[in-house]
């Protein structure tokens, strides 16, 4: 294209560009004067006490008074007169060859809150030791996390949210419409730790006879609360409850619970005393009553053994000392401690054993079995005989065991009774096949001979023959069995 020499002049002069020249050095420091000023103005960002914790930078990276700062600066000084743009050029050599140093701070590391590589220490490190502020801008959060501390949750919603566990407040429900609605919600989830949870804050802001008036006609809810009063053993709220109900059974029940708290034997005596003429169920009211019976039994008899065993007179104190108190034990405990302590007592005296029996109803087969266990225990083993003999009406002796006499032998053998004893009443044993495990397990060779060949099983009797030991009794009375002409073997 094709210009004249005039519009190639005014081309040039109207362009934003500029050719280079000496006198253009006056906008550069300019230029540098205000990129000082912007440095200086940081001041206002941060508060006057933090100016001497932090250390300042200009926009090129450059802390405030590092050498290469120093040398812009005199040059912006100095190159402000002619003089000193002269200066300027007789320094540029060396200005150009100083290598920059590495600038510890930068823009990107500021809000990033770390340093550039190779440097030892962050800006949030420098001043983690002073009250400094966070210049960094803050990330805003999630509308939906801020919602989980406000009060705009509606009554489901916050039902879900306990029911995930989440944060929420109920102080916000006030009103017993809003509580009762809130409460037939958690129903509806079927969340037992939700009703609980909405459960006690009913209980913390509404009164007793609300609570329970509301409650009356919500029995999901109500079985909740009666289960957590339960758990947490709060006592007078529920006997209250029961009370407004008109549960009378499980008031006297409650009630009766009381007693548990009570250490001392006597005031526990006493207190079980109070609860005989409660309106309990008919059976109820007689373990209540065996219940104050027993305890006042047990009272007696530990003064009483207590006296014994501290004199020293008695044989089976002195060999056998007592473990522990017999007070609040239970009646099959009691019963134990009477057979081994007091067997031998008339039935008149509270700690006979015959007494007990009679006076709390125990039956056969509990009574057979706690007396076997106390005088085995004891190696009594003519108490133990006595126990299972019994006469007929024409005076005849027979030996019988309520429990079965294969727990006899359970029970000798757990209490080391000679193989005599065992043997005794392995034979009485009916059933032949236990007969025969019994005696086997518990080497009764003398029963297990005799069995086999009542049963006429030589083979049996062969196999039993390996396992007794060479050259002793029990082999030559097998070898003297299996010889016999007069009996016919199965096989």
């Amino acid at each position: 294209m094709n210009r004249t020499k005039g519009d190639e002049e005014e081309y040039w002069n109207s362009s934003k560009f500029k050719a280079f020249t000496f006198d253009d050095e006056d906008d550069e420091l300019s230029q540098l004067k205000e990129s000082k000023r912007a440095v200086n103005s940081l001041r206002d960002i941060v508060d006057d006490d933090d100016d001497d914790d932090l250390e300042r930078v200009s926009w090129t990276g450059e802390p405030v008074g590092s050498i290469s700062w120093s040398i812009k600066e005199t040059a912006g000084n100095s190159g402000s007169t002619p003089e000193g743009r002269e200066q300027l050029k007789g320094r540029n050599s060396f200005y150009t060859q100083l290598p920059k140093p590495p600038s510890t701070y930068s823009l990107s590391s500021f809000f990033r809150g770390r340093t550039r590589p190779g440097s030892f220490q962050s800006l949030s490190d420098a001043l983690s030791d002073t009250p400094a502020k966070s210049y960094a801008p803050e990330l805003g959060r999630p509308k939906g996390e801020y919602r989980d501390y406000s009060n705009d949750w509606s009554v489901s919603d916050t039902v879900r949210r306990l029911r995930r566990g989440k944060v929420c407040s109920l102080e916000r429900f006030r009103s017993l419409q809003d509580k009762l609605q809130l409460l037939e919600e958690a129903v509806s989830m079927h969340d037992g730790n939700v009703i609980t949870a909405v459960l006690i804050f009913l209980k913390r802001t509404l009164s007793k006879e609300i609570l329970f008036r509301e409650l009356e006609v919500r029995q999901v809810a109500l079985r909740h609360l009666i289960h957590f009063l339960k758990e947490i053993g709060d006592q007078k709220l529920l006997l209250d409850l029961f009370r407004f109900l008109d549960r009378t059974e499980e008031l006297a029940l409650s009630h009766y619970r009381e007693h548990l708290n009570i250490q001392d034997p006597e005031k526990r005596k006493e207190f079980l005393k109070t609860c005989i003429g409660l309106p309990f169920s008919a059976e109820d009211s007689a373990h209540v009553q065996d219940h104050y019976t027993l305890l006042e039994r047990q009272i007696i008899i530990e003064a009483n053994d207590r006296h014994l065993e501290s004199s020293g007179q008695t044989d089976v104190f002195r060999k056998h000392p007592r473990k522990a108190s017999i007070l609040n034990m239970p009646l099959v405990t009691t019963l134990f401690y009477a057979c081994f302590y007091h067997y031998t007592e008339s039935e008149g005296t509270f700690s006979s054993p015959i007494n007990l029996k009679k006076t709390f109803k125990i039956p056969d087969k509990q009574y057979v079995l706690t007396a076997l266990a106390a005088r085995a225990k004891l190696r009594a083993w003519n108490d133990v005989d006595a126990l299972f003999t019994t006469k007929n009406w024409l005076g005849y002796t027979k030996k019988r065991a309520p429990i079965g006499f294969h727990r006899v032998v359970e029970i000798l053998h757990k209490n080391s009774a000679p193989v005599q004893i065992l043997q005794e009443y392995v034979n009485l044993v009916e059933d032949v096949d236990t007969k025969l495990n019994l005696a086997t397990k518990f080497k009764c060779h003398d029963v297990v001979i005799d069995t086999c060949r009542d049963l006429k099983d030589r083979q049996q009797l062969l196999a039993y023959r390996s396992k007794v030991d060479k050259g002793s009794a029990e082999e030559e009375k097998i070898d003297v069995v299996l010889s016999s002409s007069q009996i016919r073997w199965k096989n």
